[in-house]
């Protein structure tokens, strides 16, 4: 039924939490766990109007690495087996163009819980995923700051 889990990542407790259950499905589906990143430069570039965008670029490379490292990591030690990628663009678009592209059978994400006003300004890539895409997408809450 799910041979092929992604789960997107950016190293955060959420995305821990939601890697924790992709593998739990994963294990019991004996499925593939894909570890996304995605290098959003222009979603950024705005906060750290100083640092150049090879550096921006290639510090968010390095924390992509690392992100897609712990699941992988994860994975191995439950016996899942992994497929880690980091890619640049938006996020969402990245995230949906993935899972079409790698016939992904389910997502897996972390939210960060917004609440109130800033939910509807900003809204989360997550949301904007799940809009988006036509693959199931389970949604795991991480926990509350």
């Amino acid at each position: 039924m799910y041979d092929r889990i992604l789960v997107p990542t950016d190293g955060s407790d959420p995305a821990s939490a939601a890697t924790d259950h992709a593998l739990t499905i994963a294990d019991r589906f004996d499925a593939t766990v894909h570890g996304l990143y995605v290098v959003d430069v222009d979603g950024i570039a705005h906060e750290a109007p100083g640092l150049g965008l090879d550096a921006l670029r290639g510090a968010l490379r390095e924390e992509g690495e690392s992100a897609v490292a712990a699941v992988s990591e994860a994975a191995e030690d439950r016996g899942v087996d992994v497929r880690e990628s980091v890619v640049e663009g938006v996020a969402e678009d990245a995230i949906v163009d993935y899972a079409a592209d790698e016939d992904i059978a389910l997502i897996v994400m972390g939210t960060h819980g917004r609440r109130g006003l800033d939910r509807y300004l900003v809204g989360s890539v997550t949301e904007r995923v799940v809009r988006r895409t036509e693959v199931p997408t389970l949604v795991v809450r991480g926990g509350w700051d």
